[in-house]
């Protein structure tokens, strides 16, 4: 298949990478990080085993073309940037996988092509981009894979073989909006708590930010579970995720919770992304991660105090966002 990813952060670069290295054609849309990825290629440093790739490297998506597939890694503080990026990439028969946090993404690129031809993944998978190039994977790496709005199609079968093929685990969800809410229950706590601890704990309670004067260090996951009461925050905002989606007819089971935390004790200091944009001082991916998923919740008549407190705190906090920053995000 001929592969565009767009926006090749963490994500983008270490899936890209995996289709690379399994005789894919994959072109890397990239600014920043260009004339190193066209000289050097990508590096994944991995526990299952480092390698070396050489996508394709370029700077507009006219010197792309129409694919079969494009990958969308980028962050979703750039999703107003998909008119410029996508339709030269696009055609009729395209299929669109946008790899995302959170929710709301399918549907901005539904303003843009035609439903059918749009796809959502969830990716559960510990990594980060450490330099430019290079992507150091920790743990985990399965996609979930869905349809927008539908069940899946013949074609969703195909995409979800041949990453399978790569070497990446991955499933095919019937219902890709609950899979997103199932992935919220883990996202909202340890992305959003590991920003807010900023504040600290009275703050994050009271849903207010506080004097920023006195800027408390971030915490990690193993952090946030090795204190009683922030581990008692991360599994009261869990639970009212799954009641909001529940109350939006997604029968996520409650004994999830206890599930996430079971398995994130096992992963150790890891960055959440949204900790790690906190600290480059870069926009949070607040809208699909927190306030979409506030709204949605609000709509279905889903108690959320604990959850409004968190969005009210990560507003507070969220860095400016400034042009340059987007663009820079592919």
């Amino acid at each position: 298949m001929k592969i565009a990813v767009v926006g090749c952060g963490a994500v983008g670069s270490y899936y890209g990478a995996r289709l690379c290295r399994d005789g894919q054609e994959v072109h890397f849309l990239l600014r920043s990080d260009y004339d190193v990825v066209r000289r050097r290629g990508v590096r994944v440093i991995s526990p299952e085993g480092d390698f070396h790739v050489q996508p394709r490297a370029a700077k507009s998506p006219e010197e792309i073309g129409v694919c079969d597939l494009v990958l969308i890694g980028l962050k979703t503080t750039a999703n107003d940037q998909f008119p410029k990026f996508l339709p030269p990439l696009v055609g009729p028969r395209t299929a669109i996988l946008t790899l995302q946090n959170g929710l709301g993404n399918e549907a901005q690129l539904a303003r843009l092509f035609p439903a059918e031809q749009i796809l959502g993944g969830l990716c559960f998978v510990c990594l980060n981009r450490v330099e430019p190039g290079v992507i150091h994977h920790l743990a985990h790496g399965t996609i979930v894979l869905g349809e927008h709005l539908r069940w899946p199609e013949p074609r969703t079968h195909d995409i979800a073989s041949m990453i399978r093929h790569s070497g990446v685990p991955c499933k095919v969800a019937d219902n890709l909006e609950r899979a997103h809410w199932e992935k919220l229950i883990w996202n909202i706590p340890f992305n959003g708590l590991g920003v807010a601890s900023a504040a600290g704990l009275e703050a994050v309670e009271q849903g207010r930010a506080g004097d920023m004067a006195a800027r408390q260090p971030c915490l990690t996951t193993d952090q946030l579970l090795s204190d009683a009461r922030w581990e008692n925050l991360v599994r009261e905002l869990m639970l009212e995720v799954i009641a909001a989606a529940r109350a939006l007819g997604h029968a996520l089971p409650v004994e999830l919770a206890e599930k996430q935390i079971s398995r994130t004790r096992v992963m150790g200091a890891y960055r959440a992304s949204t900790l790690v944009d906190f600290e480059r001082g870069q926009p949070l991916e607040l809208e699909s991660l927190f306030l979409e998923p506030l709204r949605q919740a609000r709509k279905a008549g889903a108690a959320t105090p604990r959850l409004a407190a968190l969005c009210a705190v990560l507003e507070k906090l969220n860095p400016s966002q400034n042009e340059s920053r987007r663009e820079n995000s592919v």
